[in-house]
């Protein structure tokens, strides 16, 4: 079990190996990827609640113990908002290490504020991950190359949880006949009430119009969803991350073709995480220098 877990851990963060200058820069659009998101929910999320006020509908998280109403009084979800952004910036910057851990305290007051008022998204949760990841690193770590290798092993190690998770949870509250396709024509028709009621006209995409005619199609869509999602837990190891990480991204673009739900955060992040973006940008790098004539070389101008 021991060398289990340090396989794992080796596969997941890889502390020792040397670090290139494309896997910094790989590192930075992230960490940026995902402080502009935050800041973008936040914000809408202080709005929404200015423009809703209202009392505590569902209680989640922290809610569940805190009365959070203060919340929707006196802007203070704006200032909350105001306050993330302050806290990121600092920690954009390296100049407090435990900003982003109470910027992320904060985004949860947030997120609870918003969501007690009635509904309940996950769109948000890879980007919230994100930030924790990023506080623990900033917390543990002094050095910058170890808080890059914590932060991406620690975003694989969960996002491949949470939808190993999702598909058990399926699985267990449905059964094995969960990829009906009978199951997505009933989830097509409950999407055709709420876009019909909201613009008044709804036009199937060509994916809904494949399983509209014949069920199976339905199946087949929604097997290799829940194949993508119980496959999650294997992008903890090199060898098969970029291709799990692609399929799940692919099930995301189904669910958009089939259900016209668009997880936006969710799959830009996939995007970044499925591909092997600092090796392009080494090798960008590395075919620059190689184009670029030896210093004794260059022509001097007449």
């Amino acid at each position: 079990m021991q060398r289990w877990l340090h396989t794992l851990a080796h596969e997941l963060f890889d502390f020792e190996s040397p670090e290139t200058t494309g896997e910094r820069i790989y590192f930075r659009v992230i960490e940026l990827f995902l402080v502009f998101y935050a800041l973008l929910f936040c914000w809408n999320w202080g709005l929404y609640i200015q423009q809703n006020v209202s009392s505590v509908l569902l209680p989640l998280g922290i809610a569940k113990h805190v009365d959070i109403s203060f919340m929707f009084d006196h802007y203070l979800a704006l200032v909350n908002a105001g306050l993330v952004t302050i806290l990121c910036g600092v920690g954009v910057f390296r100049l407090w290490r435990p900003a982003y851990f109470v910027a992320l305290l904060l985004f949860h007051l947030q997120y609870v504020s918003r969501y007690c008022l009635g509904e309940i998204s996950h769109g948000s949760n890879l980007v919230g991950m994100g930030i924790l990841g990023l506080g623990l690193a900033h917390l543990y770590f002094r050095t910058e190359r170890y808080r890059r290798r914590f932060t991406l092993g620690f975003l694989y190690f969960f996002i491949g949880l949470g939808y190993t998770s999702a598909a058990v949870c399926k699985l267990i509250g449905t059964g094995i006949t969960w990829p009906d396709g009978h199951h997505l024509l009933m989830w097509i028709a409950e999407r055709k009430v709420d876009v019909m009621s909201k613009f008044g006209a709804f036009e199937p995409t060509m994916l809904q119009e494949l399983v509209l005619q014949d069920y199976r199609f339905g199946t087949v869509f929604l097997t290799f969803g829940l194949l993508a999602e119980l496959s999650g837990i294997l992008m903890w190891w090199r060898r098969y991350r970029y291709v799990v990480v692609l399929a799940v991204l692919g099930m995301h673009i189904g669910i958009f073709f089939t259900m016209n739900i668009m997880f936006h955060a969710s799959t830009y992040l996939l995007v970044l995480l499925g591909l092997p973006w600092h090796r392009l940008t080494d090798r960008f790098r590395s075919f620059l220098q190689s184009a670029r004539p030896p210093q004794g070389q260059r022509r001097r101008p007449a």
